[in-house]
C-alpha cells in the first residue's frame, strides 16, 4: 500500500484494526477523540504500523494522505430517521425511513449530501428566499438615513463619505448564507459522490449575489417563520453539515477534513426530543439539559438529558440517554447508576430513568438502599420500523408517568 492510496475502514465500536500510515498521521489520529490509535505493539520497530479502533463517530475523514471511514452498526436509513427527528419532529423527512433523502447511497457521506442536495433543491425551487438586511456604512452618498452622532464623531467636518444606515431588500440574508456554506462545505470533501456534486454545483451558481462566510466565522441566526418553512429542513441539515459533524483543520503539518457524526449525541438528541413529544399530552413541560446542583454550595453542576416539570415548574421526571453503557471490571454500568442517583437526590425525585441503544444494557430496575430511589433502565431497538421505534418511546414516556 502508498501513501497516496492509504485507506482505512473501520466499524463503530469495533475491534482494533492494523493499519500501514505516515508516522504523523498517526499521531493525528492518536489526538483526536473520534479514534484510538496507538503504535503497533507487534511491530516496534516499525513507525509505519499502527492500530486503530473506532468509537461513536461515524463517516468519513481524510488525515494528510490517508482516507478513513468509520461504518455504523444500524443501516444509513435508520440512522437518518434519527438525525432527522431530532433536528426537527415536525418535518416530513423526520417521519419516513429516509428512503427517498438518502437514495442508494449505504455510506453515510453521500447519503448527507444526498439528503442536503434533495433539500436544498426543493427549498430554492421557487426562486432565492429575500429578506431585509440593516446595514450601517459610510458611503459617498446618502442612502437611508444619516447617523449624526457618527458623523460628528469619525468625520467632523467632512462632508463625504457618511456614516448612513439602511435597510436593503436582498438574497445575502442568513438562510442564504448557510445553504451557500453548506454547499461549499459539501463540495470540498472526498467522498461524495459525482453526480450529487454536480448538482451541488448548479445549486451554487443558483445562490449567486449571497455572500459566503468567513473562515472562523459563528454561523448566522435565523428563526422559523411563515415565510422561510419551505428552507427550514435544509437549514437544519446545513446547520448540521456546518457546526456538528464537519471537521476541518489546518494549519499543521497533517490537514484534516470530513464528516462525522457523533451516534452517542444523535442518540441522546433522538431521545430527548421523541419522549418530550411523548410527554407533552400528559402537561407541564420538558427542558434539555437542564441546570441543577447536586450541593447547597452550587459547586457541583448537573446536566440530565430531560427533566419534566409540572405547571407550577417542579420537577416530577428525569431521563437521561446513554448510547453505550459505561461499565465497571465487572461488566456493569454502575456509574451510570451513580450518575442518575445523583440526578434523583438533586431534583427530590422518587425514580430515575436511564435510556440505552439496546444490545449495550438489559432493561431492569434497581431500588437503592436508604435512598427511596428507583432507577430503571430501558433499552431502545434502534433498528426498528420508525412507527415501531417511536411506540418504544411511548412506552417509556408512559412509565415516567406511572413513577412519578
Amino acid at each position: 500500500m502508498t501513501d497516496a492510496d492509504a485507506v482505512v475502514v473501520l466499524r463503530e465500536h469495533g475491534p482494533w484494526t492494523n493499519a500501514l500510515m505516515d508516522p504523523a498521521v498517526g499521531r493525528t489520529l492518536a489526538t483526536t477523540d473520534w479514534v484510538d490509535a496507538r503504535p503497533d505493539p507487534y511491530a516496534p520497530g516499525d513507525p509505519r504500523r499502527w492500530q486503530v479502533r473506532a468509537k461513536s463517530r461515524v463517516g468519513a475523514v481524510r488525515v494528510g494522505d490517508l482516507q478513513l471511514t468509520i461504518v455504523p452498526k444500524l443501516p444509513v436509513r435508520r440512522l437518518f430517521f434519527l438525525l432527522g427527528y431530532a433536528l426537527d419532529p415536525r418535518s416530513h423527512w423526520g417521519h419516513g425511513d429516509g428512503n427517498v433523502l438518502v437514495g442508494d447511497h449505504d455510506d453515510l457521506l453521500p447519503a448527507v449530501a444526498h439528503a442536503f442536495e434533495r433539500q436544498a433543491e426543493h427549498a430554492l425551487r421557487r426562486g432565492l428566499l429575500q429578506g431585509y438586511r440593516h446595514t450601517d456604512e459610510a458611503l459617498p452618498v446618502v442612502r437611508g438615513r444619516i447617523r449624526e452622532s457618527d458623523q460628528i464623531r469619525r468625520r467632523y467636518g467632512f462632508p463625504v463619505p457618511v456614516e448612513i444606515s439602511f435597510d436593503e431588500f436582498t438574497v445575502d440574508i442568513p438562510e442564504n448564507r448557510l445553504l451557500l456554506a453548506a454547499v461549499e462545505r459539501l463540495v470540498r470533501l472526498q467522498g461524495v459522490p459525482r453526480d450529487v456534486r454536480g448538482r451541488l454545483l448548479r445549486l451554487r451558481v443558483r445562490l449567486e449575489g449571497v455572500s459566503l462566510l468567513r473562515r472562523g466565522a459563528p454561523l448566522p441566526s435565523w428563526t422559523p417563520s411563515r415565510l422561510n418553512s419551505r428552507y427550514c429542513p435544509a437549514l437544519r441539515l446545513a446547520e448540521l453539515i456546518l457546526h456538528e459533524a464537519s471537521i476541518e483543520q489546518r494549519g499543521t503539518d497533517t490537514a484534516v477534513s470530513g464528516f462525522l457524526l457523533d451516534l452517542a449525541k444523535v442518540f441522546e438528541d433522538f431521545v430527548s426530543v421523541a419522549l418530550r413529544q411523548a410527554l407533552r399530552p400528559h402537561g407541564g413541560r420538558c427542558q434539555f439539559q437542564a441546570h441543577h446542583h447536586l450541593d447547597e454550595a452550587e459547586a457541583v453542576l448537573l446536566k440530565p438529558d430531560l427533566v419534566w416539570y409540572d405547571d407550577a415548574g417542579r420537577p416530577i421526571g428525569v431521563a437521561d440517554a446513554k448510547y453505550k453503557a459505561e461499565k465497571d471490571k465487572e461488566g456493569f454500568p454502575s456509574s451510570d447508576l451513580y450518575q442518575m442517583l445523583a440526578y434523583c437526590t438533586s431534583l427530590g425525585l422518587p425514580s430515575g430513568h436511564l435510556v440505552y441503544a439496546k444490545g449495550h444494557s438489559p432493561r431492569g430496575s434497581h431500588q437503592v438502599r436508604h435512598a427511596g430511589v428507583v432507577i430503571t433502565q430501558h433499552a431502545l431497538e434502534l433498528d426498528r420500523d420508525p412507527v415501531d421505534l417511536l411506540a418504544g418511546i411511548d412506552e417509556i414516556a408512559e412509565f415516567m408517568v406511572r413513577s412519578q
